[in-house]
């Protein structure tokens, strides 16, 4: 209980007290009545986890099946309109917003809801369906719809859902410093409005430094070729 409120204070800048957070957090009493719930779920006490699960739906407008299985310090946010499946499988330091659902795609017994690794935060409406895996560290934009599983450290936004790929931390910085010299070759900064630009008119850009740097190298390499056949001609 106390991670779980030290949650809330950490990632939700509104709250201000412990009591606060007590009395006035769906999203927290959601997560409490969670763990009760399943705990009654795990001593094959189903009638009853479903009946207290209902209520704690009522309470708190989340919709968690108590057989799902929830790690440390998540954290929701605003809570209305969450649904969380029976397979579904949340690791630790995980956070999801309001309008979330973690849902299945058949009507077959078995695991059918997603695994969320570490350190996942899921934005407000996104829908992950099907026995899916999120890799750790991994966003999804809000209103996403994601069907694939997705890897460590990406981004997925849009319906149907699209990973924005990353590279390993070396090869992303270098790829930052080769884009950040070519905009500044050609006299234009990509990176002034890149904060709040949206991701597909990021991308463009990005794609569009790559090709012209990599076009800059093969002519530089062209260049060179060419001085030295030409210094090669004028020895004989």
């Amino acid at each position: 209980m106390k991670e779980d409120i030290q949650v809330v204070f950490e990632r939700d800048p509104a709250s201000r007290s412990a009591l606060e957070t007590l009395i006035a957090c769906p999203g927290y009493h959601a997560i409490l009545l969670h763990r009760v719930n399943h705990w009654l779920w795990k001593k094959k006490l189903y009638l009853f986890a479903r009946f207290t699960a209902h209520i704690s739906r009522f309470l708190t407008g989340v919709e968690i099946h108590p057989g799902a299985g929830i790690g440390r310090r998540l954290f929701i946010d605003h809570g209305m309109g969450i649904v969380i499946g029976e397979t579904s499988e949340i690791g630790d330091d995980c956070s999801i917003y309001h309008g979330v659902t973690l849902g299945g795609t058949t009507w077959q017994k078995g695991k059918r809801h997603p695994t969320l690794k570490d350190g996942v935060i899921i934005g407000a409406g996104a829908k992950v369906l099907g026995p899916i895996t999120l890799g750790a560290n991994s966003r999804i934009g809000s209103n996403a719809v994601v069907v694939k599983d997705v890897p460590d450290n990406a981004t997925v936004v849009g319906i149907p859902g699209r990973v924005i790929a990353r590279e390993s931390k070396a090869e992303d910085e270098l790829k930052k410093a080769q884009r950040e010299a070519m905009a500044r070759k050609i006299g234009f900064d990509a990176y002034g409005g890149s904060k709040d630009m949206p991701d597909p008119v990021q991308n463009a850009i990005d794609s569009l430094l790559d090709h012209m740097h990599k076009v800059d190298e093969e002519m530089e390499e062209l260049k060179k070729r060419l001085e030295k056949d030409k210094s090669a001609d004028n020895a004989d």
